[in-house]
């Protein structure tokens, strides 16, 4: 089963990080106010950033170092990752 640790933004502007092993639903939930306890009055949310892992113990470690990461480190990584269409995407 794929793992994935992602960043959103909240419509705050501020960025949370989980992981999960469907994001659709997980979004979906952030959006409902099912999701986390910190996105719950923070919605909508906008998925900025995406990693694919093999397993969840290394999604989990991912996690928490990414979340250790200074906000404008954050930004750094979501800017590298390129989009869709390979281009880095824009960021605020």
């Amino acid at each position: 089963m794929t793992w994935i640790v992602y960043i959103v933004e909240c419509s705050d502007g501020s960025l949370y990080t989980g992981i999960t092993n469907d994001l659709a639903r997980r979004v979906e939930e952030h959006g409902t106010s099912k999701g986390a306890k910190y996105t719950k009055h923070r919605g909508p949310v906008t998925v900025r950033y995406t990693e694919h892992l093999d397993s969840k113990s290394a999604a989990l470690t991912r996690e928490a170092a990414i979340k250790s990461l200074r906000r404008e480190d954050k930004l750094a990584l979501i800017a590298a990752q390129p989009g869709p269409d390979g281009a880095a995407p824009i960021f605020r």
